[in-house]
This record gives structure tokens, C-alpha cells and sequence, in this order.
């Protein structure tokens, strides 16, 4: 926020909206683009994709999934083979408490993953060391791998056969990107994704 802007109560909103118009501008769209034929050559195929991040990032992985089982697969004859790793709390807590936080997401794969799957990982300074380890374990067994970052992409960005990167500092603003981005994907299957998609929303 610029130092000579003293924010209020009464202005704050507006100041927060121009900065993540600004924010959300500067998103490659043609790599989100890319990720959606990703994730449709995996639906396609029969492949599974797997979500994780932490905070907020989890909360985003959560919203994501339900958005892609619901919303992208509901009486659609292809439909999403799609979890998200952050999603199993007993699991996670089991391995956060008797082994390691760092290894919750890349255990999980171990089970689960197979070659040619799609691992989409979120993190918004792109330095969190399970989602890291995640990125780095899927593409070691084969997995295709998506990036949802921020500020300069950190460790996990170069990692990822896709980087989807919000340059922005500010972490609200990187998640508040990282919902729009997931929503651009989940959206354009809901609607123009399958012959389904297309017919029911003609038929309103």
C-alpha cells in the first residue's frame, strides 16, 4: 500500500479492491490455460490429481476439490478422480505427531500416486517444506505437477511442470489469486467443459 495513503475504516476497502485488480492483472493466464489441459488430459485418461498447501493454501486445496467432484463431475459422464491431501486430518496428525510435518503430503502420495498422475501443489511464499518435498517426490515418480505461487515463486516454482505465479507480496492478495485462478479452472469445466456442461446451461 502506498506510505502516503493513511488507510481508514472508510477507505480501506476501496484501497484494498484497486490493489487486487492490479494484483490480479499481472496473472499469466496462458499458463492457466495450460493447467486446464493438464487436468483435462488427466480426466480424460483416468488419472488421479492430488491438491495440498497449508493455511489458507488448505483451505483453498479443500474448496478446489469440492468444486472439481461437485461442481466439474455432477451427471457428467467424465468425471474428476480428485482428493485433496490435506483433507485427511487423522492421517495428518498421525504423521505431523509421531514422524515429521514436513512428510504428511509425500507420504500420502506414496500410497496413492502413480506415474502420470497430477500433483498441484499451493503455497504462497512457495518455500513450505512439505509442499516442496510433495512437488519434488511427484515429479521423481513420474507425476505431472502444477504450482500455484506467489512473490518470486520460491523453491516450488521451478519445480512444477506449470507455475501459476501471483508476483505480489502482500499474502492476502496471493490467496485471494490463488481462489480466482482455482475458480477460472473449476468454472470453465463446470460450464464449457463437456457437451453437458455446455447443454444445461443452455437449458435454463
Amino acid at each position: 500500500m502506498p506510505t502516503e495513503v493513511m488507510a481508514t475504516a472508510q477507505n480501506y476497502p476501496a484501497l484494498y479492491r484497486g490493489l487486487l485488480e492490479s494484483t490480479l492483472r499481472t496473472i499469466d493466464l496462458d499458463r492457466v490455460t495450460r493447467a486446464i489441459e493438464l487436468l483435462a488430459e488427466a480426466r480424460e485418461n483416468g488419472r488421479t490429481i492430488f491438491v495440498c498447501g497449508n493455511g489458507g493454501s488448505a483451505s483453498t486445496a479443500s474448496h478446489f476439490v469440492c468444486d472439481m467432484v461437485k461442481g466439474a463431475s455432477f451427471e457428467r459422464a467424465a468425471r474428476f478422480r480428485i482428493m485433496a491431501l490435506t483433507d485427511s486430518m487423522a492421517t495428518i496428525t498421525a504423521y505431523s505427531n509421531d514422524v515429521d510435518y514436513g512428510c504428511i503430503f509425500t507420504e500420502q502420495l506414496r500410497n496413492f500416486a502413480q506415474p502420470g498422475d497430477v500433483v498441484m501443489a499451493l503455497s504462497g511464499s512457495g518455500n513450505s517444506a512439505n509442499v516442496v518435498r510433495a512437488l519434488e517426490y511427484a515429479g521423481a515418480v513420474g507425476c505431472r505437477t502444477i504450482a500455484l505461487t506467489g512473490r518470486e515463486g520460491g523453491t516450488l516454482g521451478p519445480l512444477a511442470e506449470v507455475e501459476i505465479r501471483v508476483p505480489e507480496q502482500h499474502m492476502g492478495r496471493i490467496e485471494d489469486g490463488h481462489m480466482i485462478v482455482c475458480h477460472m479452472i473449476c468454472y470453465y469445466f463446470m460450464e464449457h467443459g463437456s457437451e453437458k456442461a455446455v447443454s444445461s446451461v443452455q437449458g435454463k
